[in-house]
């Protein structure tokens, strides 16, 4: 055996992992090619767009919430440790966690709604699968020989880190209450040459290690921080966990919103459990006190659900470098329990109410009216980049997924503004 061939089993990464889809030229040695991937992520314009991306609450609505951009940095910064203690390679966690919301549109799941109705003809709108699209085709950084984009050109192993649901449209796991296919996919049908590149000997419909961590990292960071941001919103009081009638709302919320996968009395001891640790005190007054115990409740659910993960699994498969498809990510039931309540809570005191709200309607109108007029006077109004995809493209259905992809890439800002000019332009 080769001291190269020991290495690659050492580290639990092989040859083929760092493969890309299109071969490139000797690169700089002193950096691994999963820190390259992480360097291509970092340097991104689609990164860049999520400052002003909605997370839960609008990115304008206060100086202190929580955009798509903060809430990536923060789940890398929770997947990169838990990856890292397990033995994964930590750039190709860090990489996927970048990448998970690149493909979020403007005004979050809000839009992606908009979007998934426009296109339900044309093989729907997912924003895990316009992730993929970006990493592979739209964001700018490599050409192929023959004229193709292929974005980022990310290896094999980041790439496959970064596919949340390895499946699809309608090709995903049926839901036991519904009996029908998870609407969540991972791919468009015109990109499952790369899909079926990067899942090169990947069991089917199996996220790898490194993708399962991203998305434990991903439901961590937003139970916890959407809650921190409610209570500092004046949205929620968590006193709420201790109020028999209020309990049962946070039980509903999980139900209609995230199914039956913890049953309502595991959900209440769930709550019986986060009460008991006293991981924050008796209300919230927004006092510089106040904001540092919140912030230390943030830190140490943040800690809990991490470490209850990685001793689980490690109990599980023992010491040694967890990789790929080496390994399972095994999250307690307890632990999903209180991530499911963390939650419950913002989808009963945020979520919910916002719905009923009439400007979440008008963002949904707002993206159906661009994509009309975008549509209608393409390729001029498009951005030279999607008038060239436009061009090429081969039928209208093409054209449209065109269009949808020049609309998902605005953020919420640019998205009013683009709106305001087409559509109600100022009069002289």
């Amino acid at each position: 055996m080769t001291a190269l061939k020991e290495t690659l089993d050492l580290d639990g990464y092989v040859d083929a992992d760092r493969e890309r889809w299109v071969t490139e030229g000797t690169k700089n040695r002193q950096r691994t090619a999963f820190e390259r991937d992480r360097a291509r992520l970092v340097h991104s314009s689609a990164l860049r767009r999520l400052g002003a991306k909605t997370q839960v609450l609008g990115p304008s609505s206060d100086d202190f919430v929580r955009t798509r951009l903060t809430h990536t940095l923060e789940v890398a910064q929770v997947g990169r440790e838990i990856g890292k203690a397990l033995g994964c390679d930590p750039d190709i966690v860090d990489t996927a966690c970048l990448a998970h919301d690149l493909g979020h549109p403007p005004f979050g799941h809000n839009g992606e709604r908009a979007l998934a109705q426009i296109a339900r003809g044309i093989g729907g709108f997912e924003g895990n699968a316009q992730t993929l699209r970006l990493l592979t085709r739209l964001e700018p950084k490599v050409v192929a020989p023959d004229g193709r984009a292929v974005g980022l050109n990310l290896t094999r192993a980041s790439l496959d880190a970064s596919v949340k649901y390895p499946w699809r449209h309608l090709q995903g796991p049926v839901s036991a209450a519904s009996g029908r296919p998870t609407h969540k996919f991972g791919v468009y049908e015109d990109d499952l040459p790369v899909f079926e590149w990067l899942r090169q000997d990947a069991p089917d419909g199996r996220k790898c290690l490194e993708a399962q961590v991203m998305d434990l990292a991903d439901d961590i960071s937003y139970s916890v921080h959407d809650v921190e941001d409610a209570v500092v919103g004046g949205r929620l009081d968590l006193d709420v966990l201790t109020r028999p009638d209020e309990r049962e709302r946070v039980v509903d919320a999980v139900s209609t919103w995230y199914g039956d996968a913890v049953s309502a009395d595991g959900l209440r001891e769930a709550m019986d459990r986060l009460v008991r640790a006293r991981l924050w005190g008796p209300g919230f007054d927004g006092s510089r006190a106040a904001l540092a115990m919140l912030k230390d409740a943030t830190s140490q659910l943040i800690g809990r659900f991490a470490k209850a993960s990685q001793k689980a699994t490690r109990e599980q498969y023992g010491p040694g470098p967890l990789t790929r498809y080496g390994a399972e990510l095994v999250v307690p039931h307890s632990t999903l329990a209180e991530i499911l309540v963390l939650k419950g809570l913002a989808v009963a005191y945020v979520m919910a109410p916002r719905e009923l709200e009439p400007l979440y309607q008008r963002q949904r109108e707002m993206l159906t009216d661009l994509v009309q007029v975008l549509s209608e006077r393409a390729p001029q109004l498009l951005e030279p980049p999607f008038a060239a995809d436009w061009a090429d493209a081969p039928d209208d259905a093409a054209r449209l997924r065109v269009v949808v992809d020049q609309v998902a890439s605005l953020t919420d800002v640019s998205a009013v503004a683009l709106h305001t000019r087409l559509l109600h332009p100022p009069r002289h």
